[in-house]
């Protein structure tokens, strides 16, 4: 119950609703492991984005200014 209220608190909520049970659970190792096979109803899925859609970091260009359009 703590890592639920704490998972409301973070969303800025005062009650603990089925998503934050949810997150709390996933998010603990043990809990996981105990209820990983439990299915909370309303709670959602845990946010994952997979490494591959996220942009590729490239370096800086230093000094050199770039326009959209050639006028």
């Amino acid at each position: 119950m703590e890592l639920a209220g704490n998972a409301a608190r973070d969303n800025k909520k005062t009650r603990i609703i089925p998503r934050h049970l949810q997150l709390a659970i996933r998010n603990d190792e043990e809990l996981n492991k105990l209820l990983g096979a439990v299915t909370v109803a309303q709670g959602g899925v845990l946010p994952n984005i997979q490494s591959a859609l996220l942009p590729k970091k490239s370096g800086a260009i230093v000094g050199k200014k770039t326009q959209s359009q050639e006028y």
